[in-house]
């Protein structure tokens, strides 16, 4: 049966027509899904009897189940839903202070092998469906009872491996007769599928891209990220220095230190000639470490030091605040944990 919330209001649209209705009644739909947040067709109330069973009988509208759910003393929730196909994936709310973040996940399992990743050794199943990356964000919500302000594409899997339902989504996400999440409070990350950054400039949507670099030269990324191979530094980053001209817009740099690896002095000078002239922003990510992993998370001292030598050449870094360290915190742990 085909999930409701795979569909756009123009889709929705179409639908209705095909069935006998009046396009209008997509509005409406879409006003339950998005708005009030119904999990059963029979609370649209406004619409027929007659239509309500035609929506039965061609639709579900596919809510997720809380299979096991993490709370930090910091307030970051981690959650595994069961997405009703036997499959399982993993969502987490994090609270700043200028709202409530949440991290989706865009695929089951992952390509990608990244190195220092939990989602590594879990195999990929399939891509999510646009449907479903968006109902991660409206189960959130219905367990909370509050709005999501914030919506970064960093969970399992890598966003730009699907990319058309990625982007689909993200479009109802945005939409005002959707969950109207403004483009600028959306950030999609990748690891580096360079033809897709590309595609991503043409998109015209607001959204930051955030690139996920973490090494400064083509032997120590390719030991981390395996894409680095597909896809080598020069390469990449001719890919970001075009779309920050097409775009005028800032990119991301996501930067995950990691101890006696690419946290020392000469990695900082590397990084600030790799990414000197350009628009951009550097993410210090402090390490997590994974179950068979090698690598560890930097001392506190050496990524403060990195930090400030990037910020004294002209580089504007940050740390990434540390969230849900006494869970499972880092992408795929928990997913990792129920597989067994």
């Amino acid at each position: 049966m085909k999930n409701i919330k795979d569909y756009n209001l123009d889709e929705l649209k179409q639908e209705l027509v095909s069935l006998g209705e009046k396009p209008y009644r997509a509005e409406q739909i879409f006003n339950w899904l998005y708005i009030e947040k119904v999990k059963e067709f029979d609370e649209m109330t406004n619409i027929s009897l007659e239509l309500r069973e035609k929506l039965k009988q061609n639709y579900t509208i596919c809510n997720f189940e809380i299979l096991r759910k993490q709370e930090s003393s910091d307030g970051t929730k981690k959650y595994l839903f069961d997405i009703l196909d036997g499959n399982a994936i993993e969502t987490v709310l994090m609270q700043y202070h200028h709202g409530k973040t949440i991290c989706v996940s865009s695929q089951i399992g992952c390509k990608m092998g990244c190195k220092f990743c939990a989602s590594t050794g879990i195999a990929f199943v399939r891509n999510l469906t646009s449907g479903e990356i968006i109902e991660q964000i409206l189960a959130v919500e219905q367990d909370i009872g509050e709005h999501i302000s914030n919506i970064v594409f960093m969970g399992i899997g890598e966003p730009f491996d699907n990319y058309d339902n990625v982007m689909h989504a993200i479009r109802i996400i945005n939409h005002q007769k959707g969950l109207n999440i403004g483009a600028r409070h959306i950030s999609i990350s990748t690891s580096g599928l360079v033809p897709r950054i590309y595609d991503f400039a043409n998109e015209e949507l607001q959204c930051t891209l955030s690139i996920s670099l973490h090494a400064t030269t083509d032997e120590k990324r390719s030991k981390m990220m395996p894409v680095n191979n597909l896809y080598p530094l020069k390469e990449l980053m001719q890919a970001c220095r075009d779309y920050i001209a097409k775009t005028n817009k800032r990119i991301s740099f996501e930067y995950a230190l990691a101890k006696d690896n690419n946290d020392n002095l000469e990695d900082a000078k590397a990084l600030v000639q790799l990414l000197h002239g350009m628009i951009c922003h550097v993410n210090l990510i402090p390490i997590n470490k994974i179950e068979n992993g090698k690598f560890i998370k930097s001392s506190n001292e050496n990524i403060i030091k990195f930090r400030d030598y990037l910020n004294d050449h002209g580089i504007v870094a940050t740390i990434r605040r540390e969230l849900g360290s006494d869970i499972d915190a880092a992408c795929g742990q928990l997913r990792r944990k129920n597989l067994k």
